[in-house]
């Protein structure tokens, strides 16, 4: 009678079956052997140039490592991946936080995708300066593109590089591309930074804002306007209609402050709705009658002349930068200049002045 009432209790569960095993324990093996195996130069060449998303992604973590040993084998990578490169359109998107980025990129990307693009998204996320950590959450916001086989997202830690581009994001792209994207899509963190990083990497600069912000002077005091290539108010839908539309008209009247383009392109401005998709073609092809423009007046390929050069130099910088800092003798000097500046008993620059002769003359 007791086990009856058990039974029939609702708090009674019954044993139920096994789940089948939805990988074996031989394929499950085979999977962890790889992820540990280290692939070489030539195999990750291969996959990139074949395609294979998994290669892309390993090369891509490669070029972004600090590991001094893996640098050499990144440089292989990509100068092999280079004769494949430079086939795509690079737009840079940007804007404040809360603007709404992650919901237009996937709207725009998923749009891009049915015209049969391939779309990569390198979706830059901001690392904290106190712990250094970063949520790398764009696949969890773009649900939809990510399930798409014709698109890629790669999320990065901004780190510590001004303007919120991942230090790597230049090779990346040249990776993306030998793996046959032609659409790159590079979100900044958008915290009111210098946007030249980006800028200098990318086709076209697109800025997105919202009405109602009250940052209209805030984006022309930046010079982030000075920079775009197109202004687009993101969220025109509802009862924003109304106020998308008359920022729409502010800001068309805020460009016209600026000098004109060496590209000989006027920026325009126009509204969209990542929701309802409204405004998200006409976005693109503002990017085509851009395309157009200075492709045929030849400043397409002299920027990306420019900008090879600019990152040549910025590579120089880094480097520099990086053996300054890690060379012994500097180290320790360093920690005693420190101190002495803490304490007034040195002025900065002069400290500077003494660790920078010391390093040249090492």
């Amino acid at each position: 009678m007791e086990n009856k009432k058990i039974k029939t209790s609702a708090l009674y569960e019954k044993a139920g079956i096994s789940p089948p095993e939805i990988v074996s324990s031989t394929s499950m093996n085979q999977i962890q052997k790889f992820r540990k195996t280290q692939p070489s130069s030539k195999e990750l060449i291969d996959g990139i140039l074949s395609r294979n998303i998994s290669a892309l992604s390993r090369a891509i973590t490669l070029v972004e490592s600090t590991n001094a040993n893996h640098l050499a084998k990144a440089n292989e990578v990509i100068n092999a991946c280079l004769p494949y490169a430079n086939k795509s359109v690079r737009i840079g998107i940007t804007g404040v936080p809360g603007v709404g980025k992650s919901t237009f990129i996937e709207a725009f990307g998923k749009y891009l995708t049915s015209l049969g693009k391939k779309v990569a998204v390198l979706a830059v996320d901001p690392s904290s300066t106190i712990s250094h950590g970063s949520i790398l959450g764009d696949k969890t916001r773009m649900e939809e593109l990510v399930k798409d086989a014709n698109a890629y997202i790669r999320p990065s830690a901004s780190g510590e590089t001004l303007g919120g581009v991942a230090r790597k994001t230049r090779e990346t792209i040249t990776l993306c591309e030998a793996a046959g994207f032609d659409t790159i899509l590079i979100e900044t963190v958008g915290v009111g930074q210098s946007e030249t990083a980006v800028h200098s990497m990318v086709d076209f600069f697109l800025l997105l804002k919202i009405s109602g912000a009250g940052d209209e002077l805030q984006g022309i005091k930046r010079g982030i306007m000075e920079m775009a290539d197109a202004i687009v108010i993101n969220k025109a839908d509802g009862d924003n209609i109304k106020k998308a539309n008359l920022a729409k008209v502010e800001f068309n009247r805020a460009l016209h402050l600026f000098p004109a383009k060496k590209s000989g392109w006027t920026p325009t401005t126009s509204t969209c709705s990542a929701i309802t998709h409204d405004g998200i073609p006409e976005v693109w092809n503002t990017i085509l009658k851009f395309l157009e423009l200075t492709k045929g007046n030849n400043y397409f390929f002299e920027k990306r002349k420019e900008q090879n050069q600019y990152w040549m130099l910025e590579t120089i910088n880094e480097q520099l930068k990086t053996n300054f800092f890690n060379h012994p003798e500097i180290v320790k000097l360093l920690e005693d200049n420190k101190k002495a500046v803490q304490n007034d008993e040195i002025s900065p620059f002069a400290a500077a002045q003494i660790l920078l002769e010391k390093y040249f003359k090492k």
